[in-house]
């Protein structure tokens, strides 16, 4: 025993660490081929779609919400003397209703100023022995009319050329859907872009209400599509690139466009069933994808992953 603690044991200690000496120095300066050819290697490029026909329908859901039409001014037609006041400022009236009685300076003849429509009277500008001249304001008149109003993105506007002047609007919880007419668009001073409606007069609706907005710009079927992603315009024109298959730069080609629904347009000429074109105009970013686990009961965690 005497002799293995001696001389075998520290004999193999020095045979194994010599080995692992050499094993590393091979390591560090003569790699294999084997390992060198099995490095692994990331290439990006860019994904391809083809041309294809298919159905689409240019249906544009927006929130909104109801609102009462603007008030606006009532001017005197005549001139004259109140004799008599009929209203107070708040209170509401109906079409026809009379709204002051003026004694005319012309013939001393007593006419009646009367609300052009339902509504709220303000504002009042005239009181009993007053005298009035034409196109002075006499009071305000907030109408007993209604609308929808809906804020939409700038960009949405083109879908909404050559579209319908109705659209249909629903209420949670209030009655059936119906149909709202006098679609326009309209830009407010501070660029706010918003869709709006007329409510019909005998709809029963409050201010402030939710509302969907539908509108039903277009449908068609056994159409050219293509991915929005991959135009470059879209309003009518466009751009696509056209691969040849072949390795080549893509071809640049100009396209012309029908409807949209937000994702994928309908291409009326430039390019043939089967082409095949980016997914993405050069230079643009393809859109990040988020995805979400959950860790947790009613709790989850969301990361950013990238389309290749």
């Amino acid at each position: 025993m005497h002799i293995w603690r001696r001389w075998v044991f520290p004999i193999l200690s020095i045979l194994i660490a010599a080995t692992i000496a050499v094993s590393v120095a091979k390591l560090a300066f003569f790699p294999d081929e084997q390992s060198s050819a099995e490095q692994p290697f990331a290439q990006i490029s860019d994904p391809l779609v083809p041309v294809e026909r298919g159905s689409l329908v240019n249906e544009l859901a927006l929130t909104g919400s109801i609102a009462r039409d603007e008030t606006y001014a009532l001017k005197s037609e005549v001139a004259g003397t109140v004799v008599t006041t009929h209203v107070g400022n708040g209170t509401s009236v109906t079409a026809g209703q009379a709204l002051f009685t003026i004694r005319l300076d012309t013939n001393r003849r007593l006419v009646d100023i009367v609300a052009p429509e339902a509504g709220t009277v303000s504002e009042l500008a005239l009181v009993t022995g007053q005298s009035t001249s034409v196109g002075v304001e006499i009071a305000s008149l907030s109408p007993q009319r209604f609308h929808v109003l809906s804020t939409v993105e700038p960009v949405q506007l083109y879908r909404l050329i050559d579209a319908p002047t109705e659209a249909t609007v629903t209420i949670t919880g209030g009655p059936a859907p119906f149909a709202c007419s006098g679609l326009a668009t309209q830009v407010a001073q501070d660029g706010t872009t918003s869709v709006r409606c007329a409510v019909p007069a005998e709809q029963v609706v409050f201010p402030g209400l939710p509302v969907q907005l539908v509108v039903d710009v277009g449908a068609v079927a056994d159409a050219l599509l293509i991915p929005t992603t991959a135009v470059k315009g879209g309003s009518g024109s466009g751009l696509v690139w056209l691969d040849a298959g072949d390795g080549s730069d893509p071809e640049e080609r100009e396209v012309t466009l029908g409807i949209s629904d937000g994702t994928m347009v309908e291409v009326l000429d430039g390019l043939n069933e089967g082409d095949m074109i980016r997914q993405f105009v050069p230079g643009l970013a393809a859109p990040v994808e988020e995805i979400c686990y959950e860790i947790a009961p009613g709790e989850e965690y969301c990361e950013t992953g990238v389309t290749w």
